[in-house]
C-alpha cells in the first residue's frame, strides 16, 4: 500500500529508548537510512524507538506517518514531534492491524511485549497470505534468539521461517529490503 510519496516501511520497536541511548541512536540511524533509500516511514507514532526513527527520517528529508490510538489519550500520551501525518484509531488492535497492512516492508528493532505482538502478527499474516509477501527484517540478536526458541521443524516449517530476514545491525537493513 504505497503512499503517494513512495513505498512505506513500517518500523516496530520499543517505547523505552531515550535520546542518548544506543538503541535510540540506532533507531535514528535506521530512520535516516530508510528515508535516504526513498521510503516513507510509518511507526506507532509515540516515543522511544518510534520517535528516534521518525526523527532520523525527518532529518534526512523523509516523510513520516504516525499510526496512533485514542486509547492512549487517557494517559496523556502525545504523538512525537517528527510526524508529517497522524492516523488515529480507537483501539490498539485497529492501530496494529493498520500498521501491518499498510506496509510495503516491515522492520523490527528490539522491543518488548508490544513489539513481539507486532512481529508475530506480521509473520502470521505473511504465513497465511493475508498480507502480500514483502520484506520483513528483524534487527539484532534478540530476534534471532527469540525466534529460534520456537522455530523448529515441529512448530514452524522451513518455508515460513524464510519469511523473515535477519540483520545484525541497522546498516544491513536497506540491502535486506531489496
Amino acid at each position: 500500500m504505497s503512499h503517494s510519496m513512495g513505498p512505506i516501511a513500517v518500523v516496530f520497536g520499543s517505547n523505552s529508548p531515550q535520546e542518548g541511548d544506543l538503541d535510540y541512536d540506532r533507531a535514528r540511524e535506521l530512520g535516516r537510512l530508510l528515508a535516504q533509500a526513498g521510503y516513507v516511514l510509518a511507526t506507532g507514532g509515540y516515543f522511544g524507538t518510534m520517535e528516534a526513527v521518525s526523527r532520523g527520517a525527518k532529518e534526512a528529508g523523509g516523510h513520516v506517518i504516525g499510526v496512533t490510538t485514542s486509547l492512549f489519550d487517557a494517559v496523556r500520551l502525545h504523538p512525537n514531534a517528527y510526524l508529517d501525518e497522524e492516523i488515529k484509531f480507537p483501539t490498539l488492535f485497529q492501530r496494529l492491524h493498520h500498521l501491518v497492512t499498510m506496509a510495503d516492508a516491515w522492520v523490527a528493532l528490539p522491543g518488548g511485549i508490544g513489539t513481539l505482538s507486532e512481529v508475530t502478527l506480521t509473520w502470521s499474516l505473511l504465513q497465511v497470505g493475508e498480507v502480500k509477501r514483502q520484506p520483513f527484517v528483524l534487527v539484532g540478536e534478540m530476534w534471532r534468539t527469540t525466534i529460534r526458541q520456537f522455530s523448529n521443524d515441529s512448530y514452524v516449517r522451513p518455508q515460513y521461517r524464510e519469511l523473515v530476514r535477519y540483520a545484525d545491525d541497522v546498516t544491513q537493513v536497506i540491502d535486506l529490503l531489496k
